[in-house]
């Protein structure tokens, strides 16, 4: 099962974690900063496996990274997992953000976050692999696109809001309630 997955730039900044089992906020910082300082530290010859820090779960544990240009992306995984899977898997996920965003980079991470994690839903969820298919992937990421763009997107979610009430039918607005012995006065208001 997959415990953690980590993309952190060659300084160490997080650029995309996700932990699929419980960790305390303080201990997830501690552990990323480990994650880093073993993997930043290994020659890009070596093996991609190791085994996980002491601080999630030594040697039950295992570390399986890639390091793509500026980025490292590691799968912390137990011992249930197959090494070379999890490679395989990495590249899933890299080449179908290449696809996703034509050329991948650190800045799509970060302005883009919510379509990355929504394209790691597709492919891990609750630490169990659901898709390795990366056309499947990617016709998934297009529907969810193409439905984002049918409502006009988040951004146009406040203008939909201002447009629905001002074409809501109301009565006229009273200007005085009266309730037994309690008159109310309300204000004036001007029209939209």
């Amino acid at each position: 099962m997959i415990k953690a997955i980590l993309i952190f730039n060659n300084h160490g900044k997080p650029r995309l974690i996700r932990f699929y089992q419980y960790f305390a906020e303080d201990m997830q910082q501690q552990i990323i900063r480990e994650t880093f300082h073993l993997v930043s530290k290994r020659d890009d010859n070596v093996c991609n496996f190791l085994e996980g820090g002491s601080l999630i779960g030594g040697s039950d544990y295992k570390l399986i990274y890639r390091h793509y240009a500026t980025l490292y992306f590691v799968f912390c995984v137990d011992s249930s997992e197959s090494e070379l899977g999890i490679l395989d898997l990495i590249q899933v996920f890299v080449e179908t953000l290449d696809k996703c965003f034509e050329n991948v980079c650190e800045l799509d991470l970060i302005f883009h976050m919510d379509r990355v994690h929504y394209i790691l839903q597709e492919v891990v969820m609750g630490g169990m692999v659901l898709e390795t298919n990366m056309n499947e992937i990617v016709a998934q990421v297009e529907v969810q696109n193409r439905m984002e763009k049918s409502e006009g997107g988040l951004s146009a979610a406040p203008a939909r809001a201002v447009s629905a009430v001002k074409n809501m039918n109301l009565p006229e607005i009273p200007r005085n309630i009266n309730i037994g012995d309690i008159n109310i006065k309300v204000p004036s208001l001007s029209p939209f």
